[in-house]
């Protein structure tokens, strides 16, 4: 059975970058599964109010501003049918539209019959933040985050942010894909962050990989002053690896996030495709 990976597309008022396309092809070329993405457009309600057409002509505005969301959405999805045309991935599309508030939350639902979910982030564009935030915490489901300037290659070299939890657990089970067709996986354990559970966990879950064929190690590093999603990230890079595998920690207020240290450390700074879950 072929993977089946989804990736949300947003359109306004920060869309995605071209980059996306190249960056979700390679990921599904790797695990030769099939892509489906869906551009999510924006429905702007009009506003019943006879002073919006005499101050600023609001439902010109909006006509304007979804006629920008679908144009986004179609030129995205043109740059996908490129990009896996040339790479001979298997590609369905589709286009959706909702409330600006509500696009994430539409992601996270569409994303849950899907086996991941891959997700553009780009610096300074809260639009796709906030979009990967409700997929990787709404869905149920595993997301990966790919950052618009980090060019996406085979995943060879793997690093896995292991503190022995549940999420953690989750991640590592959601990785299998990429990790069996690593060259080489490192367990990171960062040993002064909070009090851990086990004494070798690290050594423990990497030698649970060893035993299933992959080449595996066990890391134990000290963040000092460092914050934590700084010293993750900072080991996964000099080790040249990859991909960074890690638990997401938050929970849902009201539709607000509220993440754990090192999961919104990470979000502040992508340096590398992060595969999380929640």
């Amino acid at each position: 059975m072929k993977p089946q990976l989804f990736v949300p597309l947003v359109t306004y008022p920060d869309a995605n970058s071209d980059a996306i396309a190249a960056h979700a092809v390679a990921v599904a070329a790797q695990l030769r599964g099939d892509l489906n993405v869906v551009a999510f457009n924006v429905d702007i309600p009009d506003v019943k109010s006879p002073l919006s057409r005499l101050l600023i002509n609001v439902p010109e505005m909006i006509v304007a501003a979804e006629k920008e969301s679908r144009q986004r959405g179609e030129a995205l999805l043109r740059q996908f049918e490129n990009a896996a045309g040339a790479r001979k991935v298997t590609l369905e599309t589709d286009k959706k539209t909702g409330a600006i508030a509500l696009l994430g939350e539409l992601a996270a639902e569409h994303a849950r019959y899907f086996d991941l979910s891959l997700v553009g982030w780009h610096v300074a564009n809260p639009t796709s933040q906030a979009t990967a935030e409700a997929v990787v915490f709404g869905s149920g489901r595993p997301a990966m985050l790919l950052p618009e300037l980090v060019e996406i290659g085979e995943f060879k070299q793997i690093a896995i942010a292991w503190d022995g939890s549940r999420v953690a657990a989750r991640a590592v089970a959601d990785s299998m894909p990429f990790l069996r067709q690593a060259a080489k996986v490192h367990v990171l354990t960062v040993t002064d962050e909070k009090p851990l559970k086990e004494k070798e966990a690290g050594e423990r879950l990497a030698r649970h990989l060893r035993r299933g064929g992959i080449e595996a190690d066990a890391i134990e590093i000290i963040a000092e002053d460092q914050p934590i999603a700084v010293t993750l990230q900072d080991h996964a890079v000099e080790m040249h690896a990859d991909l960074l595998v890690m638990g997401g920690y938050g929970h849902s207020r009201v539709r607000d996030f509220v993440l754990g240290g090192a999961t919104q450390g990470v979000l502040d700074d992508l340096r590398l495709p992060v595969l999380m879950s929640h």
